[in-house]
């Protein structure tokens, strides 16, 4: 094929601006060994290659002390029953491909290749470019919709939400990170449905080798309504490659059918054809209830998380291509289906994902996973979690080369200038010049914006407190979508020692509507409020939660009162309450009906960290200057995860008060943390002195 006039101009151009030259001119320029390949608009051969430190937000490890097996004091703390050393189960906030990359690239490298390496990948990514981060949530008999955070869109934006190129190229650099990390006798186990099917297949061809790919399994289920022109989808596929032919596989077996043991086989075949005692062996065509997809609603493993797959069906897989000990991986994690069967199985794993809801919700179902295998007498480890995204912002401002700062920084500029505007206008702000970090002024407070694409992280606070030690600024009101988690209170006690009156606000999503700005609905609401009664006897010290509060809004309240159709009725969040508003047939209004009818009602978590300062929070990176790993003091804590109550579907009940705890003498910090029924947490810090 000749190329035209344009086109070499177009090469040529590129060539100079030392810009990558796209795929499509590969087959026009050089020879290509490959029978076919899949090319999309955007395509490019390039990977993310940054490395940023973990860091350690939570250890969450129930105490086996009460358990009749033996305990190991090699491994666990005769005293407590918790693990002291070996590997620790991973659970990580933040974008999958800064964790990937990450990942392959830092100081847990070496960790994962001292346990085997990563034996099994499942994913199971949103292949629908139409969905979002929305989650169903229940109070009291009522059921009413999160929206997804601006930080949350943003992501999903970015990576799936504009169509199939959009989705092609996110996928496609993930798996070529996966398949770097994956160990030589792994195997990845890809989740996709009829419509995406055919390009995933194509993308592992390319990256994995298309003699690789060993199975394509159907899983069919049931359940769902019959669509009136067209056959029911009853099945998804999951697609098995390999990095190369040894890979793990062990023999799984389904139980005959009833025909087919009572016809046997010696009547038809003779008498050296038996039926195996264990049972058929597993076809690529998986049914049945043990891997069915419609979830029983009053199923104990049904979380009425959106997508959530049976544990059946993780089992199988899981026992598959693994054995006991090694490592499992799924960095599209949901509601925490791998982690537990996992968990369960006796495997190790690393569990990812960017939504905060979802890590909460399977926060809460591996601590109930650690309770039942403890009930039976089983091992489990402790899994910890982790944040990954506080230090993109730094990262990628400070390593930008001088000729993409010249346009880059124009551009930032630009965008950075007109989202300020913006943000200060709905907080009805005056904006104000001349700071680093200060963006306006508000009643004799200065006011400060975090980055719109990422979780405001303790970096940029303490830049803010920084600036305001300079300029002998007092009182400073900090605005963000997100935050990192773990941030408060440590930052906000860390301001008020220098001096420092900083209040945390959350921007909510309607800062974009201009018309909810111009008539004044905007509501940008504070950090929750956090009150304990301490009970303290004979060096035995208890807690009660006695107040917790958020003036949350979600949404333009107002605007939903005026769309309510006549007859319905809608779940609506306003200054802190949950609301259900409705209307009669005729169009009457009727009166607003409170959900939320005690402080509680709020909280879905919260749990107690008895001697807060007793564990550093370190981060862990590969220094050129010092040749090697070195580990550096984030400055805050671990929170070690020593008692906890949280609701589930099943029991909606919350203690309030904690069990008792032994606590030294002298000074105590106790830590607290509340996880609203939004999945946002809180953290308050207190001293006990005994």
């Amino acid at each position: 094929m000749r190329i035209t006039d344009n086109e070499i101009r177009e090469i040529t151009n590129l060539l100079k601006e030392r810009k990558p030259i796209p795929d499509k001119y590969r087959f026009l320029i050089f020879d290509n060994e490959r029978d076919y390949e899949l090319v999309w608009n955007g395509k490019t051969n390039l990977v993310t290659n940054i490395t940023l430190p973990f860091q350690t937000i939570e250890h969450i490890d129930e105490p086996r002390i009460d358990q009749k097996i033996v305990v190991q004091p090699d491994i666990f703390d005769i005293k407590t029953g918790r693990q002291l050393k070996g590997w620790t189960n991973k659970l990580i906030w933040g974008d999958n491909k800064f964790i990937l990359s990450s990942l392959r690239n830092g100081p847990f490298r070496e960790e994962i290749e001292e346990n085997g390496g990563i034996k099994l990948i499942y994913i199971d990514p949103p292949f629908d470019v139409g969905s979002n981060f929305k989650i169903d949530i229940e109070i009291g008999e009522e059921t009413f919709t999160k929206e997804s955070n601006f930080i949350e869109e943003i992501a999903y934006t970015d990576t799936w939400g504009n169509g199939p190129d959009s989705y092609l190229c996110m996928i496609y650099e993930r798996l070529k990170l996966m398949y770097d990390l994956l160990a030589k006798d792994g195997s990845i186990i890809i989740h996709v449905d009829d419509r995406l099917n055919s390009h995933i297949r194509l993308i592992c061809d390319e990256i994995f080798g298309k003699e690789n790919q060993v199975n394509q399994i159907k899983w069919c289920y049931g359940g769902g309504s019959a669509p009136k022109n067209k056959y029911q989808k009853k099945s998804d596929t999951l697609i098995w490659y390999s990095k190369n032919n040894n890979w793990i596989f062990n023999k799984q077996f389904r139980a005959y059918s009833e025909g087919t043991i009572s016809r046997g086989l010696t009547q038809s075949k003779g008498e050296k054809y038996k039926l195996n005692e264990q049972g058929a062996q597993l076809e690529d065509w998986w049914s049945g209830k043990e891997v069915q997809k419609i979830l029983s609603p009053t199923a104990y493993e049904n979380l009425k998380y959106p997508t959530q797959k049976p544990e059946g069906l993780l089992e199988r897989i899981i026992k598959g291509h693994t054995n006991e000990g090694d490592l499992v991986c799924d960095f599209f994690v949901g509601s925490g289906t791998t982690a537990a069967v996992a968990e369960k199985l006796g495997r190790k794993w690393i569990c990812s994902d960017i939504g905060k809801f979802s890590i909460h919700t399977s926060r809460k179902r591996l601590i109930n996973v650690q309770r039942d295998l403890k009930k039976g007498n089983q091992n489990f480890r402790a899994f910890e979690i982790l944040n990954l995204g506080k230090y993109e912002r730094e990262y990628f401002i400070s390593n930008l080369s001088v000729e993409q700062s010249k346009h880059k920084d124009e551009i930032k500029n630009n965008i950075e200038n007109a989202f300020n505007q913006l943000i200060i206008n709905a907080y009805k702000a005056e904006l104000l010049e001349g700071f680093r970090t200060i963006r306006g002024s508000k009643n004799n407070r200065l006011v400060s914006i975090g980055p719109a694409n990422i979780p405001t992280s303790r970096l940029f606070a303490e830049e803010l407190i920084k600036e305001c030690l300079e300029k002998n600024i007092t009182n400073v009101d900090l605005l963000s979508f997100e935050y990192e988690m773990g941030l408060f209170p440590g930052i906000q006690e860390e301001a008020k020692s220098k001096g420092i009156n900083l209040v945390l606000k959350y921007i909510p999503k309607e800062v974009f509507d201009k018309k909810a700005v111009a008539r004044g609905d905007i509501k940008f609401h504070d950090v929750a409020f956090i009150d304990v009664k301490t009970n303290l006897k004979n060096n035995f010290l208890s807690l009660e939660l006695i107040n917790y509060s958020v003036y949350y809004t979600q949404g333009i309240v107002s605007r939903h009162e005026e769309n309510l159709k006549n007859g319905k009725s809608q779940i609506i969040v306003e200054n802190g309450q949950v609301y259900k508003i409705s209307k009669g047939k005729d169009g009457s209004t009727n009166p607003r009906i409170l959900l939320t009818k005690n402080w509680h009602d709020w909280i879905d978590y919260w749990s107690v960290d008895f001697n807060f300062e007793s564990k550093k929070e370190m981060i862990t990176f590969f220094s050129e200057e010092k040749g090697g790993k070195i580990s550096q003091w984030t400055g805050s804590y671990i929170f070690e995860n020593e008692w906890q109550s949280f609701r589930t579907r099943k029991n909606r009940t919350l203690e309030l008060k904690t069990s008792e705890y032994e606590i030294l003498n002298g000074v105590n910090k106790i830590a607290i943390k509340v996880v609203d029924i939004f999945g946002n947490d809180t953290i308050k810090v207190i001293t006990v002195n005994n």
